[in-house]
Protein backbone atom coordinates (compact mmCIF):
# COMPACT_ATOMS: atom_id res chain seq x y z
CA UNK A 1 0.00 0.00 0.00
CA UNK A 2 0.91 3.52 -0.51
CA UNK A 3 1.63 5.82 1.64
CA UNK A 4 0.41 8.58 -0.72
CA UNK A 5 -2.95 7.66 -1.14
CA UNK A 6 -4.78 11.34 -1.64
CA UNK A 7 -7.79 10.59 0.06
CA UNK A 8 -6.86 13.40 2.86
CA UNK A 9 -7.06 15.90 -0.26
CA UNK A 10 -10.12 17.24 0.23
CA UNK A 11 -10.21 17.27 4.44
CA UNK A 12 -11.33 13.78 5.24
CA UNK A 13 -9.71 10.53 6.63
CA UNK A 14 -10.60 7.27 7.10
CA UNK A 15 -11.08 5.45 10.70
CA UNK A 16 -9.66 1.98 11.62
CA UNK A 17 -12.07 -0.75 10.50
CA UNK A 18 -14.89 1.84 8.65
CA UNK A 19 -16.16 5.07 8.55
CA UNK A 20 -15.23 8.71 7.70
CA UNK A 21 -14.11 11.60 9.43
CA UNK A 22 -12.94 15.22 8.80
CA UNK A 23 -9.54 15.70 9.92
CA UNK A 24 -10.68 17.83 12.53
CA UNK A 25 -13.11 15.53 13.99
CA UNK A 26 -12.13 14.97 17.66
CA UNK A 27 -10.78 11.38 17.20
CA UNK A 28 -8.32 13.07 14.97
CA UNK A 29 -7.08 15.76 17.08
CA UNK A 30 -6.83 13.08 20.17
CA UNK A 31 -4.83 10.55 17.84
CA UNK A 32 -2.91 12.98 16.38
CA UNK A 33 -1.71 14.16 20.16
CA UNK A 34 -1.13 10.62 20.82
CA UNK A 35 1.04 9.90 18.27
CA UNK A 36 2.85 12.98 19.11
CA UNK A 37 3.61 11.96 22.72
CA UNK A 38 4.40 8.33 21.54
CA UNK A 39 7.21 10.05 19.51
CA UNK A 40 8.41 12.13 22.20
CA UNK A 41 8.06 9.09 24.09
CA UNK A 42 10.64 7.55 21.87
CA UNK A 43 12.79 10.49 21.99
CA UNK A 44 13.17 9.84 25.46
CA UNK A 45 13.61 6.39 25.56
CA UNK A 46 16.86 6.87 22.84
CA UNK A 47 18.24 9.05 26.34
CA UNK A 48 17.31 6.75 29.03
CA UNK A 49 20.61 5.06 29.97
CA UNK A 50 18.60 2.60 32.19
CA UNK A 51 17.16 -0.42 31.02
CA UNK A 52 14.35 -0.80 33.15
CA UNK A 53 13.11 3.31 32.17
CA UNK A 54 13.11 2.15 28.57
CA UNK A 55 11.09 -0.62 29.20
CA UNK A 56 8.89 1.51 30.88
CA UNK A 57 8.96 3.99 28.33
CA UNK A 58 8.47 1.36 25.43
CA UNK A 59 5.05 -0.07 27.19
CA UNK A 60 3.92 3.68 27.76
CA UNK A 61 4.16 3.74 23.82
CA UNK A 62 2.07 0.62 23.36
CA UNK A 63 -0.59 2.18 25.76
CA UNK A 64 -0.37 4.73 23.26
CA UNK A 65 -0.94 2.54 20.18
CA UNK A 66 -3.93 0.78 22.06
CA UNK A 67 -5.80 3.66 22.76
CA UNK A 68 -5.00 5.38 19.31
CA UNK A 69 -6.83 2.10 17.98
CA UNK A 70 -9.76 2.36 19.96
CA UNK A 71 -9.75 6.11 19.46
CA UNK A 72 -9.61 5.59 15.87
CA UNK A 73 -12.60 2.81 15.88
CA UNK A 74 -16.10 3.98 15.38
CA UNK A 75 -18.56 2.90 17.87
CA UNK A 76 -20.23 0.04 15.40
CA UNK A 77 -16.41 -1.94 15.01
CA UNK A 78 -15.33 -1.40 19.06
CA UNK A 79 -16.49 -4.98 19.38
CA UNK A 80 -13.77 -5.93 16.69
CA UNK A 81 -10.56 -4.43 18.87
CA UNK A 82 -8.48 -7.35 20.26
CA UNK A 83 -7.02 -4.96 23.08
CA UNK A 84 -8.45 -2.24 25.01
CA UNK A 85 -7.15 0.16 28.11
CA UNK A 86 -8.48 -1.56 31.33
CA UNK A 87 -8.57 -0.45 34.80
CA UNK A 88 -5.20 -3.10 34.85
CA UNK A 89 -3.00 -0.80 33.04
CA UNK A 90 -4.35 1.87 35.13
CA UNK A 91 -3.25 0.26 38.11
CA UNK A 92 -0.10 -0.69 36.07
CA UNK A 93 0.25 3.12 36.35
CA UNK A 94 -0.47 3.77 39.72
CA UNK A 95 1.62 1.39 40.93
CA UNK A 96 4.38 2.91 39.38
CA UNK A 97 3.18 6.84 40.78
CA UNK A 98 3.41 5.21 44.17
CA UNK A 99 6.66 3.39 44.08
CA UNK A 100 8.04 6.29 42.30
CA UNK A 101 6.48 9.09 44.76
CA UNK A 102 7.49 6.92 48.17
CA UNK A 103 11.26 7.08 46.70
CA UNK A 104 10.93 11.19 46.95
CA UNK A 105 11.53 13.56 49.83
CA UNK A 106 8.43 15.30 50.58
CA UNK A 107 9.91 18.73 50.14
CA UNK A 108 10.80 17.74 46.95
CA UNK A 109 7.01 17.20 46.11
CA UNK A 110 6.71 20.90 44.37
CA UNK A 111 6.40 22.19 41.41
CA UNK A 112 9.84 23.15 39.58
CA UNK A 113 10.79 24.47 36.81
CA UNK A 114 12.19 21.52 33.52
CA UNK A 115 15.19 21.78 32.54
CA UNK A 116 17.78 19.78 34.82
CA UNK A 117 19.22 17.87 32.16
CA UNK A 118 17.59 16.59 28.80
CA UNK A 119 16.29 13.21 29.74
CA UNK A 120 13.94 14.96 32.29
CA UNK A 121 13.56 18.33 29.72
CA UNK A 122 11.96 15.35 27.10
CA UNK A 123 10.03 13.52 29.91
CA UNK A 124 8.42 16.65 30.67
CA UNK A 125 7.49 17.49 27.25
CA UNK A 126 5.89 14.30 27.24
CA UNK A 127 3.82 15.35 30.60
CA UNK A 128 2.49 18.22 28.99
CA UNK A 129 1.92 16.54 25.54
CA UNK A 130 -0.45 13.96 27.55
CA UNK A 131 -2.17 16.73 29.39
CA UNK A 132 -3.35 18.20 25.87
CA UNK A 133 -4.20 14.45 25.18
CA UNK A 134 -6.30 14.24 28.44
CA UNK A 135 -8.14 17.70 27.32
CA UNK A 136 -8.78 16.58 23.72
CA UNK A 137 -10.30 13.06 25.46
CA UNK A 138 -12.27 14.90 27.65
CA UNK A 139 -13.93 17.20 24.16
CA UNK A 140 -14.24 13.40 22.26
CA UNK A 141 -15.82 12.03 25.60
CA UNK A 142 -18.27 14.88 26.12
CA UNK A 143 -19.03 14.52 21.86
CA UNK A 144 -19.80 10.97 22.27
CA UNK A 145 -16.73 10.49 19.74
CA UNK A 146 -15.16 7.82 22.00
CA UNK A 147 -16.80 6.04 24.86
CA UNK A 148 -14.62 4.72 27.39
CA UNK A 149 -13.98 6.92 30.37
CA UNK A 150 -11.01 4.70 31.24
CA UNK A 151 -9.13 6.69 28.54
CA UNK A 152 -10.03 9.50 30.71
CA UNK A 153 -8.05 7.57 33.56
CA UNK A 154 -5.36 6.74 32.36
CA UNK A 155 -4.17 9.76 30.53
CA UNK A 156 -4.34 11.86 33.64
CA UNK A 157 -2.55 9.12 35.84
CA UNK A 158 0.08 8.82 32.36
CA UNK A 159 0.59 12.56 33.10
CA UNK A 160 0.96 12.23 36.69
CA UNK A 161 3.67 9.61 36.01
CA UNK A 162 5.33 11.39 33.46
CA UNK A 163 5.83 14.51 36.31
CA UNK A 164 7.49 11.56 38.81
CA UNK A 165 9.84 9.89 36.03
CA UNK A 166 11.01 13.69 35.02
CA UNK A 167 12.16 13.84 38.36
CA UNK A 168 13.96 11.09 38.90
CA UNK A 169 15.92 11.65 36.56
CA UNK A 170 17.08 14.48 37.33
CA UNK A 171 18.63 12.86 40.42
CA UNK A 172 21.80 11.14 40.50
CA UNK A 173 20.93 7.13 40.95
Amino acid sequence: MAIVTKKGDKGWTSLFLGGMVAKDDPRVELDGTLDELCSFLGTAKSLAKKRSLRSQLEALQKDLFIIGAEVATAAAFLNKLKNKIGESDIRRLEDAICALEDRRRPAARIFCLPGKNLLSSVLDVCRTIARRAERRAVTAFKKKAIRSRLILIYLNRLSDLLYLLARACETPS
